[in-house]
């Protein structure tokens, strides 16, 4: 088969990148680009999941496009109302005529010479080949094969139905019936109130518990303003006022945890009565922020556990029994169906495997170059949020960083632009520094970052916007070259 060529391969039509189809025909409409994706539909994460009440744990003016106004009335958003947000966005734009489905990227290989990217992916059980100047990875940055699921003790001899949240089978019927569902996450907390509607009983286990915080689903002012003014201005204002107070809350989480802790937990009190034991099933031993808070819309969970549908207990797993769960303190947890909502299994550069110059890149040995670009790998970069506030906020700065790059190497006539480091005093740190389970168990193979600019991930919109969008370009750690016909030297992978 002949091998296809582009001048952008995305990879993954999801939020990212159909994002990323967006900014490319309006920031560098001169470009061809095409958006590989290796499941049958657009929408990525919001296609995937299918479990009972999913939706999104951060409001739609921030995690909407910058380019593309929230609209509906709720803004903590359910999966189906985003997914088809995600696919207007393609239709409107025509980005969907250039998404070939079905196409799992397998591997890519850089060639210096030619100053270029083979992207090797699998179709119809067939390897078909395309060639691109620039690869960028809109993936997500988890495994779509399957969530975590840790070796229970005895999870043979249960008898009733066991599930994933990310491989929800279609038409469980758990109406009338007892519910547990493990974990204390954002997809536990979800699953809770909901099930909770049609269930007899669903019961949260957790080994330790979450900052839990209630939020209008509706933003009054939000849908205030729409009457009132233009859509997109509206939207802007909104999408700052959040971003703004995103960061607030953030800095005041940093640098007063004790105070930001005890304000959460006289909230649930709130909630859920002086009798309630918030101090063992809502009092986390780590401060907020140091792993994701838990979003819960117009206090459905909180409501649940007050009326008696829904409860949290906190206690360790000894073992699955025919009927349910045995508590190592010895009580024992009936159940007809156990969800195992234990979280994701965190994939690097999107189970891509990257090559330069027939050599494989190592992530785990490469230092990140602003969150999105990679030390010593030209011509590559990676859609990927932030973990303190929505994911399409930094995903909306990258797209156009990546832009700001390719028009640059058009006006200079060069080719190529990688991040280089050759000062000695940058050191090593984890890619992410949360404390969640399922971060600790793949952080030693993701990319670090480093101690200083540019190679600090900062989390931080405002700082991110000034570097990314206004930032100089030649800042001597990015280096172009490469230009045709001349002699070709890519700068070594890290060791």
């Amino acid at each position: 088969m002949a091998v296809e060529h582009f001048d952008v391969v995305i990879v993954g039509a999801g939020l990212s990148g159909v994002g990323a189809g967006y900014h490319l025909q309006a920031e560098a409409p001169d470009r061809s680009y095409v958006i590989l994706e290796g499941r049958e539909s657009i929408g990525g994460t919001w296609d995937l999941f299918r479990y009972p009440g999913i939706r999104s744990d951060s409001d739609m003016y921030t995690l909407g496009y910058a380019f593309k106004p929230w609209r509906e009335a709720k803004a903590i958003a359910d999966g189906p109302s985003i997914l088809k947000y995600v696919r207007d966005t393609a239709a409107e734009h025509g980005i969907d005529r250039h998404i070939r489905f079905r196409h799992l990227v397998k591997r890519a290989a850089w060639s210096t010479d030619d100053a270029r990217w083979t992207v090797e992916a699998e179709t119809g059980g067939k390897t078909v080949r395309f060639t691109c100047n620039f690869l960028f990875l809109c993936g997500g940055y988890y495994s779509y094969e399957g969530g975590y699921t840790p070796e229970y003790p005895g999870r043979e001899h249960f008898r009733g139905a066991f599930v994933h949240p990310q491989q929800w089978p279609e038409g469980l019927d758990y109406k009338g019936k007892n519910v547990v569902v493990i974990g204390s996450g954002a997809t536990a907390v979800t699953l809770v109130p909901e099930m909770a509607k049609d269930a007899a009983h669903v019961t949260m286990l957790q080994r330790s518990p979450t900052y839990v915080v209630s939020r209008p689903a509706e933003d009054k002012m939000a849908n205030w303003l729409r009457k009132v003014l233009p859509g997109k201005l509206a939207y802007d204002i909104i999408r700052w006022r959040n971003v703004l107070f995103g960061m607030y809350f953030f800095k005041m989480a940093r640098e007063k945890p004790a105070a930001v802790k005890a304000r959460i937990l006289k909230m649930v009190r709130e909630e859920l009565g002086p009798d309630y034991d918030v101090e063992t099933h809502f009092t986390p031993t780590y401060n907020p922020w140091d792993q994701r808070l838990c979003l819960v819309p117009d206090s459905d969970m909180f409501k649940m556990i007050r009326s008696g549908r829904a409860s949290v207990v906190t206690d360790h797993i000894e073992t699955f029994t025919e009927r349910g769960i045995r508590l190592k303190s010895g009580q024992e947890l009936e159940a007809d169906v156990i969800v195992s909502a234990t979280g994701l299994v965190l994939e690097v550069w999107n189970g891509v495997e990257i090559s330069v110059d027939g050599r494989r890149a190592d992530a785990s040995q490469t230092l990140s170059y602003k969150g999105m670009m990679y030390e010593g790998v030209p011509n590559m970069a990676s859609a990927f949020g932030y973990t303190n506030a929505s994911w399409t906020l930094k995903c909306d700065l990258t797209c156009e960083y990546v832009t700001r790059v390719l028009n640059h190497m058009k006006k200079t006539g060069l080719r190529q632009a990688t991040p280089v480091n050759d000062d000695p005093t940058v050191t090593f740190e984890p890619w992410l520094d949360f404390s969640s389970s399922y971060v600790q168990r793949a952080m030693a193979k993701f990319p670090k970052q480093g101690n200083k600019a540019p190679w600090k991930l900062y989390q931080n919109y405002a700082m991110d916007l000034m570097s990314l969008r206004y930032g100089k370009l030649e800042d001597g750690v990015l280096r172009f070259g490469n230009p045709k016909g001349a002699a070709k030297e890519t700068p070594k992978l890290a060791a």
